[in-house]
């Protein structure tokens, strides 16, 4: 079956990580692309990555998306970008804003600048739920990213490039995130497990959904669309039970910046959503200079309005996993 990527060239910023890995992997498996750029700033992991795939494709290029320059001359001969580079970590955003915002904020102005100038034809940004209605800075800081890039399409004069989105929630045993610290917590011979607040809950998603979601991206986007994937919510004390269920657990308070639960789909923004299929599209509240419509996406696909008022919350989500479910999805994750 022909790949989007066929014969195309594709740079993902911050590509040495979790997301980065697991794209590369199946770009490799199931597409033939003429180039694949990995573009990031560690030169071991970088390293380590060219260990693993050094298919003749690929090329591993140390920058910033801080730096522009270096952006601009990465993306020369390049189709498609993945923006996938953020400072992540809700914590270190909280104790550390400038250097979050000098990533997240600055980084997205630099990769759409360096786009146009190469004349790259689509790029996608990851997005994150806590870039709707944010309390936390690393939030607010891909709130920002996210109008950039929605924006981005109205300056795009005569330049084929299109921007768009995809916005999705935790993905499941990446770097940082709480499976591998239960399982580190386990392995150590913890008594307890430490979870923040009974009631939390979070959107929840494979490495390889969310490569596959994005490789749609590719094919369904016209410019401007914010694509959020229809995804199952898991509770924290589930997760906690299916990892070690005979252990107690133990609230801790939530942690600045946390919310109890996330919403992908704020009920502000009901009026410019449509359903699909298997996800939903926001689409953008300004008017470009060229006219799309978003009612059908460039693979023909066609969506129908949600009703006023609705919202995609992880705590309101009609589909949430079960015990032997978490435990069959954390059994993937290595």
């Amino acid at each position: 079956m022909r790949s989007v990527f066929d014969g195309k060239s594709i740079l993902v910023t911050g590509g040495t990580g979790s997301f980065g890995k697991a794209f590369t992997a199946a770009v490799l498996e199931r597409a033939r692309p003429e180039r694949l750029v990995i573009f990031s700033r560690d030169e071991l992991k970088q390293s380590e990555m060219a260990q693993r795939w050094n298919a003749p494709c690929i090329r591993y290029f140390i920058g910033d998306v801080r730096d522009e320059r270096r952006l601009t001359q990465a993306m020369s001969g390049i189709d498609f970008v993945v923006h996938a580079a953020a400072l992540k970590q809700v914590p270190a955003a909280e104790y550390n804003p400038g250097e979050c915002i000098r990533t997240n904020v600055d980084g997205a102005a630099n990769v759409i600048a360096a786009a146009l100038a190469n004349g790259v034809t689509r790029v996608v940004a990851l997005s994150t739920d806590k870039a709707v209605s944010p309390v936390n800075l690393y939030g607010a800081t891909k709130l920002l990213s996210d109008k950039l890039f929605v924006a981005a399409n109205n300056t795009v004069g005569r330049h084929p490039t299109r921007f768009a989105v995809v916005r999705y929630g935790n993905v499941v045993g990446s770097r940082g995130s709480v499976l591998p610290y239960f399982r580190k917590l386990i392995a150590e011979g913890a008594r307890e497990l430490p979870i923040t607040d009974d009631r939390m809950t979070r959107f929840w998603i494979s490495l390889g959904r969310g490569v596959a979601f994005v490789t749609q991206a590719f094919e369904r986007m016209r410019g401007g669309e914010i694509f959020v994937p229809k995804i199952p919510s898991v509770r924290i004390t589930d997760l906690a039970r299916s990892l070690a269920p005979d252990l107690p657990l133990k609230a801790v308070g939530i942690r600045p910046g946390e919310k109890l639960h996330e919403s992908m789909v704020p009920r502000d923004e009901s009026h410019l959503t449509l359903e699909f299929g298997d996800h939903y599209v926001i689409r953008p509240s300004i008017s470009f200079y060229t006219t799309v419509d978003h009612g059908t996406d460039a693979a023909g696909e066609s969506g129908t309005r949600v009703p006023d008022g609705f919202e995609y919350n992880s705590g309101t989500n009609p589909h949430f996993l079960d015990l032997p479910e978490i435990a069959a999805l954390n059994a993937a994750v290595t």
